[in-house]
């Protein structure tokens, strides 16, 4: 698949990790190249936070993770599904913003060590009907309890059928899955890829004076 919007850029963010210094290679996700539908939770209030964590809604991936979002977008076709983005890459910065808000290890990764998301290789989605209706998953997106664990026993029959073929979808498409969210996929070798701040973006996603560190 030829993408349209292949964003090419040399990593230039001073990280408090080590990371390799080597070009890395973004995709835009946007119809019509991915019939997908989206809905970045992190710039609107309705997130865990309860306000906007991003100033501007990207949906961008790692070319590698583009090419596998594309062959689910295919397998969920077959099924007359779609998806509906939640979330995608997430800048650093915004990683350090969440984990200040809330530094639960359980739902969110620790941005000492980064997070898939902030190296472009992850995502968060649902499936949606032909009419573009959310499937039901039992639990909402960044619903952080045990009952958005994989396999629950208190969710309910079609709730985890839903949640099944979404992980069927996603897995035959060659991505990873986490057992404590049914929203987030990763590629396998996630910890190969560099980390991303939002100065390495083509625009900015955060806001003014957002930041690494602690103290961000």
């Amino acid at each position: 698949m030829v993408y349209l919007a292949l964003i090419v850029y040399v990593t230039r963010t001073s990280l408090q990790v080590t990371q390799r210094e080597r070009p890395m290679t973004l995709v835009e996700i946007s119809r019509p190249d991915f019939d997908v539908e989206i809905d970045i939770a992190y710039a609107t209030a309705d997130n865990f936070t309860g306000t906007p964590v991003y100033a501007r809604a990207g949906a961008y991936l790692h070319a590698d993770a583009a090419a596998a979002l594309s062959e689910a977008i295919r397998l969920a076709a077959v099924l007359g599904l779609r998806f509906r983005i939640f979330d995608a890459l997430r800048p650093t910065e915004a990683q350090w913003a969440l984990w200040a808000h809330t530094p639960d290890p359980d739902f969110l990764a620790d941005p000492r060590r980064g997070s898939p998301h902030s190296r472009g290789v992850a995502v968060d989605l649902t499936l949606i009907d032909e009419n573009g209706r959310d499937l039901d998953m039992g639990t909402g997106f960044d619903a952080f309890t045990p009952l958005s664990h994989h396999g629950h026993p208190e969710i309910a029959s079609d709730a985890q059928r839903n949640r099944h073929i979404l992980m069927g979808i996603m897995t035959t498409a060659g991505w990873d899955f986490y057992r404590n969210e049914w929203w987030h996929y990763q590629l396998f070798n996630a910890r190969e890829y560099d980390l991303i701040g939002d100065a390495d973006l083509p625009e900015p996603m955060m806001p003014p004076g957002a930041k690494n560190g602690e103290s961000a």
